[in-house]
């Protein structure tokens, strides 16, 4: 595992989206692993950036999202697909065709996560899978638990997450109570893993995912295991492992 230590979040979203430029120009053809959330927005813009001058081409490029609500369409502003157009697909000259989120609208569970794992299978598995990562050591919408869920599956979002979500929302009632994520095997089966954290609420996590047990309690603690991860984060979120010593 590798740790790029950044004093801030412009660095960290330059550093970030340089990171995946790497992979794009070595692999027109490659297969993004994408997230959203707060975290990503810096190096989606930077992305778009390079497109601009020239030096990305995402015409051949494909990409599956991490996650999505249930219940909301693609049309709606706080749906992840419509997350991934404003911040990155309308930029940039990828065939949106071939960019995949889970499909929000599907009320059959059990269909949901089978198409999209039939889409991760189809579209050759992920070359670089960018990461994000929650308070709780959440990782996509894989929330702390008893075991490590494997594929695609539906989640009951905790408390702690809804209640961050509702300022999005115009009422508690609208914040979505469920999502359809990618499961830890699928992450896990990424080529290549980016991880990125900003302040010093990610602090605790990113201690306890990168040095304590590996554990279903933080879901992100599985990425010790995995044989080619990238952290980038500022001095904030490093703070306890520099405290400890560690950095």
């Amino acid at each position: 595992m590798k740790v790029i230590k950044v004093k801030n979040y412009e660095e960290l979203s330059r550093t970030a989206a340089t990171i995946i430029a790497g992979v794009i120009l070595s692999k027109p053809d490659c297969i993004l692993g994408l997230a959203t959330g707060s975290s990503p927005v810096g190096t989606y813009d930077q992305l778009a950036a390079m497109y601009e001058e020239g030096i990305l081409d995402f015409s051949h490029v494909k990409s599956v999202n991490l996650d999505e609500y249930v219940g909301l369409d693609g049309s709606n502003d706080q749906s992840y697909r419509y997350f991934m157009n404003t911040n990155l697909f309308d930029h940039v000259n990828i065939d949106k065709n071939k960019t995949y989120v889970p499909n929000g609208l599907e009320e059959d569970s059990d269909k949901a996560c089978a198409d999209y794992n039939e889409i991760i299978r189809s579209v050759g598995g992920i070359d670089i899978q960018l990461l994000g990562i929650g308070g709780n050591g959440h990782i996509g919408f894989n929330e702390p638990g008893e075991a490590f869920e494997k594929e695609t599956h539906c989640v009951d979002l905790t408390e702690s997450t809804i209640k961050a979500n509702a300022r999005f929302f115009e009422s508690m009632d609208e914040v979505p109570k469920q999502a359809y994520t990618m499961g830890i095997k699928n992450i896990m089966a990424a080529k290549k893993i980016l991880l990125v954290a900003t302040g010093s609420a990610k602090a605790d996590a990113l201690y306890k995912s990168l040095y304590g047990p590996i554990t279903p309690n933080v879901p992100a603690s599985i990425l010790q295991l995995h044989q080619d991860v990238t952290v980038v984060a500022d001095e904030d979120a490093l703070r306890l492992i520099k405290e400890k010593g560690l950095l």
